[in-house]
């Protein structure tokens, strides 16, 4: 190299170097990702919030008049509202974990529809600047809403807005008329009041059967690494509760039921992938049962009821969770909780403290996830809650569930899902139920009942790549589900036996609403029907999952 081309070469390494030094900003090049700033122990600085619109105007595809109105009707979240919820700050060291966790929060907001964290600018040697970029959905939900299952309509008429004026609050007032009641009421919550990580909720009802008001006061362990948690939440609901036999009314009588609970928790924290949480409380159930003039009474009624007591709660949890698409949702990331998460919780009814009996409260609970190849996911669980008087358990449910996802063509899921339920000695409002509203979709809804239940469900998924109108992601489904709820007092005479059913659907999500997650569109057909029951079921409601 001539000796003139040398000096320069010199001179201009010299020159980037007194920059950075002297802390001159440098673009990403090597370091562009969280995880190689991660790795390079990276500090972070300044944290951008940015929030975008519902749709994109800068992008060709959603540059349109509808789409530019529908931006200006729009109140934007406010940028410290999703700065609120960040597990990270300035001076934190990066952290892909942190990171993710923090997406998996945010997208658990229904106002929100795409989460991004992006770095922007490293200096000073190794600080990095954040830009946390959010895209909203649209939050007003108005009008007129209808869906179908197991042969009976439920309306609704109303207004509901999910991020009122950008602060991710949610104010609903509406009208709903289903198969139990017509109720009028109205409900606000907010996860993040104050400028804090309490969240509050109110809702009233008034019935036509009663009333309903519940409230909650809640600091949760909001991230696996919280070190405490408080709350108090309270219920009161007086309804008519109706016994149903072969998809038909049997018998009513009058429910009184007031919940209370109040708690404080503790914890260490995230600790080697492992979180363990300690809470102790007290709690309140207290139920009253009556007979309503003009209503049939069944044979015999619920004995009234008060349980008050202390409890002490336990959870252990492994952070694991692996970043799927296409499983329960369509075109939007998903989160699945691998790791094992148990839940001990045990509580002691005394007559003392205004109890009807002595009692030992108990519920517990066990989760896992698994992956018997690279694509394939089974999520299995179990739950037991009961309680044990004068010798002998009594109220008590137990179940196990399973979940499995085969993907085995692009854009197909093969599904399957199995559950497994037993109650011992309950009322008989409490006895298991099987019918259209609850997983056998070509039968009238509540068809069985009884104090043993199993029902399974295969699927074949199909999710397509069409984005109608930038508005709609579209799938399909055949599925057959085949189930039997027996045992009890309250046996489905006319068809007592294991009952099957198959269908094709369709589903359809919107990527651009708070209030839809997937809509359903079934056609079912019952295959050990009674001549009573339609031939064809259609069932159209929207559900969290595909």
């Amino acid at each position: 190299m001539p000796i003139r081309a040398a000096s320069l070469a010199v001179a201009c390494v010299l020159i980037h170097s007194a920059a950075v030094a002297q802390g001159d900003p440098r673009p990403l090049s090597t370091l562009s990702t969280l995880a190689e700033l991660e790795a390079a122990g990276a500090t972070i600085g300044t944290i951008r919030v940015s929030t975008q619109n519902v749709f994109d105007l800068a992008d060709p595809r959603e540059d349109h008049t509808l789409f530019r109105w529908v931006n200006q009707l729009h109140i934007p979240t406010r940028p410290e509202v999703i700065a609120q919820t960040l597990l990270f700050r300035t001076g934190d060291r990066v952290s892909l974990r942190v990171f993710e966790e923090t997406e998996r929060l945010l997208r658990g907001n229904r106002y929100l529809g795409d989460v991004q964290f992006r770095p922007i600018e490293l200096h000073d040697g190794n600080v990095v600047d954040i830009e946390v970029m959010t895209r909203d959905t649209w939050s007003l939900q108005p009008g007129l809403g209808l869906s179908r299952a197991g042969g009976k309509n439920t309306t609704r008429l109303g207004i509901a807005e999910y991020n009122l004026f950008g602060s991710g609050s949610t104010l609903a007032v509406g009208r709903v008329s289903d198969a139990d009641r017509t109720s009028t009421g109205f409900r606000f919550g907010n996860n993040n009041a104050f400028g804090t990580r309490t969240a509050i909720a109110y809702g009233h009802a008034s019935n036509s059967d009663g009333k309903r008001d519940e409230a909650s006061l809640v600091r949760p362990f909001y991230e696996l690494d919280a070190r405490w948690a408080a709350g108090i939440k309270a219920t009161s609901d007086d309804r008519i509760e109706s016994i149903y036999n072969a998809g038909l009314v049997a018998s009513q009588y009058r429910h009184r039921e007031d919940a209370a609970e109040v708690f404080a928790g503790w914890s260490r924290g995230l600790v080697d992938g492992w979180v363990q949480r300690w809470s102790v409380g007290l709690t309140l159930q207290d139920d009253a049962y009556a007979v309503d003039a003009g209503l049939t009474a069944p044979p015999t009624l619920p004995d009234d009821r008060r349980l008050v007591g202390p409890f002490l709660r336990y959870q252990l949890i492994e952070e694991r969770y692996e970043r799927e698409q296409n499983r329960n949702l369509i075109g939007r990331p998903e989160f699945f909780a691998l790791g094992l998460a148990a839940s001990l919780q045990l509580g002691y009814a005394a007559t003392a403290l205004g109890s009807t009996e002595n009692a030992l409260l108990y519920a517990a609970s066990v989760g896992r996830g698994f992956q018997p190849t690279e694509e394939q996911t089974l999520l299995a669980s179990a739950a037991l809650t009961g309680q044990f008087s004068a010798g002998e358990v009594s109220h008590q449910k137990a179940g196990v569930q399973a979940q499995y996802y085969l993907p085995h063509r692009p854009h197909r899921v093969f599904y399957a899902g199995l559950s497994i339920d037993a109650a011992t000695r309950v009322d008989t409002a409490e006895e298991l139920l099987l019918g259209g509203d609850n997983g056998l979709r070509g039968y009238p809804l509540r068809y069985q009942s009884g104090t043993r239940r199993v029902l399974l469900t295969l699927e074949e998924r199909h999710y397509t790549d069409l984005y109608l109108w930038r508005l709609f992601r579209i799938g399909a489904a055949a599925f057959f589900d085949v189930g039997r709820a027996w045992g009890g007092s309250n046996v489905n005479a006319a068809n007592p036996g294991w009952l099957s059913d198959a269908g094709v659907g369709l589903r359809i999500a919107s990527l651009r609403s708070a209030f839809s997650d997937v809509l359903h569109v079934d056609l079912a057909f019952p295959l050990d029907g009674t001549p009573e029951i339609e031939k064809v079921q259609l069932v159209v409601r929207a559900k969290a999952t595909f």
